[in-house]
């Protein structure tokens, strides 16, 4: 069923449901008024029969008084006014909204959807800072295969609304917590480890495709990328074979970018085309500028530059469209956990002014280096390895939301942590 059709059962549905409930208000107050009506005659019964037995008794003690007379002559007076007042259209008032004071143009209306912003056109103040102590936004119950709970998160990605997708890379599956929930959903995967088209083997990333409102994940260990419904999602559906795959991301022309770990090259797949083109590395594992050893993340900004977490060779590389190498934008000093060193790098985004932010995985934290800039500065973690708010263990996804708080995701602590912005750091 396509997105458009979804929507007109939906609205078929809700003129159905509206119509029915219309018929049960209506069936509810013909049920309340024969009530009230039959209350009204059983009371004037009851008024008969007392004033009935009450003359049948003086009349056979014959014991009739002028008081008496006159009183039963009142009552009765009584009895027929309640009588001629019983149908009177005055006797109950009944509130009902008329047709024309009802807005049937907002009882249902057509809202367009909220577009997620790309992470490259976001506008990251150089000085802002984020509050130390994270907040866990998804799992932190331990690890394990609950609701509740994740197993070693790799990958993730957050919706218009704060809702967080999660690759829970040991569950193999793909969840999604919504935001302030206590438990996630699962939207694909879940079913064990597996080939089948309805599971996953140890996902590492995933997007979210808004177009087609689908989902885009990494498959590692099936080698392959899947393209999953986003809503009531069975299965997936192949559209990469034969790729180690550890990140990947879209650029604004809808071409789609992967990172493959064995073959330690960058895959530019454009829309409608089965076939991949090396846009980075492919030239064996090494540390040379034109090579990269194990790529991890990917980032893609409005130029098509693509930036790489260079895994193995602890630094990022930035290769502009076209170019035959790249060039170290961060780290490149060797294993280290010196500003100017990277320990086995994973997540980066990088904003619209061109600062990088990057998972500093084996030093748990995450830096950010300035455009041009020869070292970083800490601006999460870097408390030594824990599971305090204000620590890491091994963080690896990143992203941020509309608002600029920070979505990290803690792998070993099997947890999603949000540090929000310091509103102060940024006027």
């Amino acid at each position: 069923m396509t997105p458009s059709t979804e929507l007109l059962s939906q609205i078929d549905q809700w003129e159905n449901d509206t119509i029915k409930n219309v018929h049960k208000a209506a069936e509810k107050i013909r049920y309340q008024l024969t009530e009230l009506l039959n209350q009204d005659r059983n009371q004037l019964i009851n008024k008969f029969e007392i004033l009935t037995k009450e003359i049948t008794t003086l009349k056979e003690d014959d014991d009739f008084a002028e008081d008496d007379i006159e009183r039963f002559r009142m009552t009765i007076n009584q009895i027929q006014l309640s009588l001629e007042q019983l149908n009177l259209p005055e006797k109950s008032k009944f509130i009902i909204v008329e047709n024309n004071e009802i807005d049937w143009n907002h009882l249902i209306s057509v809202e367009e959807k909220q577009k997620l912003l790309p992470l490259y056109s976001m506008n990251i103040n150089a000085n802002a800072r984020w509050i130390s102590n994270g907040h866990t936004v998804a799992g932190g119950n331990g690890a394990g295969n609950a609701i509740n709970q994740l197993g070693r998160p790799s990958g993730l990605c957050i919706d218009y609304d704060q809702s967080v997708y999660v690759a829970d890379f040991d569950n193999h599956r793909i969840i999604k917590w919504k935001n302030g929930a206590t438990k996630g959903e699962v939207v694909a995967g879940g079913n064990a480890e597996g080939y089948r088209t309805d599971q996953l083997y140890s996902p590492t990333d995933l997007i979210i495709d808004d177009e087609r409102d689908s989902i885009i994940v990494c498959d590692y260990n099936n080698l392959r990328v899947v393209r999953w419904p986003r809503r009531n999602g069975k299965q997936g559906e192949v559209i990469v074979s034969n790729v180690r795959c550890v990140g990947l991301i879209t650029d604004n022309n809808g071409s789609l970018y992967i990172a493959d770990n064995k073959k330690h090259e960058v895959l530019q797949y454009r829309a409608g085309e089965r076939c991949g083109t090396v846009v980075a590395g492919g030239n064996g594992c090494g540390n040379r500028l034109d090579q990269l050893q194990c790529p991890r993340w990917l980032f893609v900004d409005q130029d098509h530059s693509v930036y790489i977490s260079d895994n193995e060779n602890h630094r990022v590389m930035k290769w502009i469209e076209g170019a035959k190498e790249g060039i170290i934008v961060a780290g490149g000093h060797g294993l280290g956990n010196g500003l100017a060193q990277l320990s086995h790098p994973c997540g980066i985004v990088v904003d619209q002014s061109g600062t990088l932010y990057v998972a500093d995985t084996w030093n748990n934290r995450i830096m950010r280096w300035l455009k041009g800039a020869t070292e970083g500065s800490i601006v999460i973690g870097g408390n030594g390895r824990g599971e305090q708010p204000n620590q890491l263990n091994q963080p690896t996804g990143l992203s941020f939301d509309r608002q600029g708080n920070f979505y990290v995701v803690d792998q070993c602590n099997h947890r999603v942590q949000r540090f929000n912005i310091d509103p102060s750091s940024c006027s």
